[in-house]
C-alpha cells in the first residue's frame, strides 16, 4: 500500500489471454495508488483488451475509482500482528464492453511468517448489470527477504443467476528493491465450464510527490493480481 503522499503504480505491459478458440491480449492493465493521507489511498485501475483471434473490437473494461482504508495496521506497515483493509467504491462503463455501473467492496486481511505472506481477500459486489458477486482469493507469497520470491493465487468467484469462476495462479515477484519490481504469472481457469489460459508480465514501482522529502518505506506487493474487477 502507498505511503502518504506517495505513488505505487502497477503495470501489465504484456498479458494474453485464451477462450477456446479466441485469444486476446490484456495490455495495458494499470492499477494506480496514491497515499492522500495516514492509512487512506486512492486507487484507480483500468484494462484494454484487444482481440488477436476471433473478431470483435478492441474495448476497455475493469474500470472502477475505490477507496483502500487500513483498519488495523501490521505487518504490511512494518508493526506486528495481522494487516487488515477494506476496499471500496463504484465500478465504472467501460468502451465496447460493460456498460453499466456497479459497486464493489472488498475485506482484505494479511499476515506474515519466515516462509512467507498469506493475503486473504472477499470481496462483495453489485455488478454493472446488477446482479449480485461474490469473490473469495487467497494470494500466498514466499519469504519477503527473498529477492524472488514465488506466488500462488486460487480464487473462487460467483455471479448469482450467470455463472462462476474457478482459478489458479503460478508466478514470481523480481524484487529489485523497495520501490521497484517486476512479475510473471500463469493463471488457469475454469469460466462457466470453459477453460481459460492465461500470461501475464509487468513491474511495480513507487515515487513520491515531488518536492516531498520523507523516506519511502519498503512494500510488499501482490505483483499485478488480486483483486481486479
Amino acid at each position: 500500500m502507498a505511503g502518504v503522499n506517495e505513488v505505487e503504480v502497477e503495470l501489465q505491459p504484456f498479458g494474453w489471454q485464451r477462450t477456446g478458440s479466441q485469444s486476446t491480449a490484456i495490455a495495458p492493465f494499470v492499477v494506480y495508488n496514491y497515499g492522500f493521507a495516514d492509512r487512506w489511498e486512492m486507487v484507480l485501475q483500468t484494462a484494454m483488451l484487444t482481440p488477436i483471434t476471433g473478431g470483435g473490437q478492441p474495448s476497455i473494461a475493469a474500470t472502477g475509482v475505490f477507496l483502500k482504508y487500513v483498519i488495523v495496521p501490521g505487518v504490511l506497515q512494518d508493526k506486528s500482528g495481522i494487516s487488515v483493509a477494506t476496499e471500496f467504491g463504484p465500478l465504472l462503463p467501460g468502451i465496447n464492453a460493460d456498460p453499466g455501473v456497479g459497486f464493489s467492496w472488498a475485506g482484505i486481511v494479511s499476515q506474515r511468517w519466515d516462509w512467507g505472506t498469506a493475503h486473504f481477500n472477499v470481496e462483495a459486489n453489485l455488478t454493472r448489470d446488477h446482479q449480485a458477486e461474490t469473490f473469495l482469493d487467497v494470494i500466498l507469497e514466499g519469504p519477503s527477504t527473498w529477492k524472488v520470491r514465488p506466488v500462488l493465487e486460487t480464487f473462487y468467484d460467483k455471479v448469482w443467476t450467470q455463472g462462476e469462476s474457478r482459478s489458479v495462479l503460478v508466478g514470481a515477484i523480481w524484487q529489485v528493491d523497495h520501490d521497484l519490481s517486476f512479475d510473471a504469472a500463469f493463471r488457469y481457469a475454469i469460466v462457466d465450464g470453459r477453460p481459460v489460459n492465461e500470461i501475464r508480465a509487468g513491474l511495480t514501482f513507487a515515487f513520491k510527490e515531488e518536492g516531498d522529502k520523507t523516506p519511502m518505506k519498503p512494500g510488499v506487493t501482490f505483483g499485478n493480481w488480486g483483486l481486479s474487477r
